[in-house]
């Protein structure tokens, strides 16, 4: 059977579940962020307009390309689209933070991203999706509509955003003491539930595996390249291209898992593709920070021999 043809099931609690994991990333992104970090963009505004149109413009333009190259299925390439077109996800700043980054830079775009894409996420869907020549079969016959995609994206994310901003203003010592552990145990959760849906339709999965390994390998490689040239081409500092780097390659799959379910049906191609995202995702994303955490002792201790 064609992956286009093959549906991933999850039962209702379960989608109620990957809603509350999502929930709970944002309100960790929000409760280590305050308004100081949208005004301090202000004194990097270079590298927030190369991260922004490289995730809003470039990645999308770049992914949509990629899957005209690949001649992929409808269904995976629409999947890929997707997650291009999803907010930034909030391991990148872990991974700045490892790689020697600047981390309170990448803190910023993560929530001036996020705050975008509540908006842009539904409306760069459309048109990506519209323009490729198989995948808007599928929006044609779901009949996406962005305004109800806009509001699902403002419950399960802008709402979490929204409460943890205002416990980060109004009582920051609270914040300062339960972000962290929100942040990893979101993560842990969402990791866990991503492996958890694989297994549940390993069928599926190992049987169309083949069809997207490539694609998402590729389509991957492409998003954290894409980001680090973003920093090269604006003449940033080390530190900062790192942060761009992760910004742009790191993005939320486990929303558009969830938007895969709640709109398009758990549709083959969209739903393995989100879903092993979600996971090769943050496997390339360390063994990148390890290399360049590695190459910055390396060249320290250099520094400091011929010192």
């Amino acid at each position: 059977m064609d992956i286009d043809d093959v549906a991933v099931r999850f039962a209702p609690g379960s989608m109620v579940a990957l809603d509350l994991v999502l929930g709970l990333i944002m309100l960790g992104i929000a409760l280590d962020t305050s308004p100081a970090d949208f005004r301090a963009l202000r004194r990097a505004p270079r590298a927030a307009t190369l991260a922004l149109v490289a995730q809003l413009v470039a990645l999308p333009a770049v992914t949509f390309g990629l899957t005209l190259l690949l001649d992929v299925q409808a269904s995976v390439a629409l999947g890929m689209i997707l997650v291009a077109c999803c907010p930034p996800g909030n391991v990148s700043q872990v991974l700045t933070h490892r790689a020697g980054g600047n981390v309170a830079l990448s803190v910023s775009l993560t929530a001036v991203g996020n705050a975008i894409f509540i908006v842009a996420m539904p409306l760069n869907l459309a048109l990506w999706g519209s323009l490729h020549p198989t995948a808007s079969t599928i929006l044609t016959d779901v009949r996406l509509d962005a305004g109800q995609m806009l509001l699902e994206i403002l419950l399960v994310i802008g709402v979490p955003f929204a409460a943890g901003m205002l416990v980060r203003t109004r009582w920051p010592a609270l914040a300062a003491r339960v972000h962290r552990p929100v942040r990893w145990a979101s993560l842990v959760a969402l990791v866990g539930f991503i492996v958890a849906a694989l297994a549940g339709n390993l069928a599926v999965f190992v049987a169309y595996i083949g069809v997207v390994l490539l694609a998402v390998f590729m389509h991957d490689a492409a998003a954290l390249g894409l980001g680090y040239l973003a920093g090269r081409a604006g003449r940033l500092a080390p530190r900062e291209v790192k942060a761009v780097t992760f910004e742009v390659g790191i993005r939320n799959a486990g929303l558009g898992l969830g938007l895969v379910f709640t709109f398009f049906g758990g549709l083959g191609g969209m739903a393995v593709v989100a879903g092993w995202w979600g996971i090769w995702d943050i496997v390339a994303g360390l063994v990148l920070a390890t290399v360049w955490a590695r190459r910055t002792r390396a060249r320290a201790a250099r520094a400091e021999v011929a010192a």
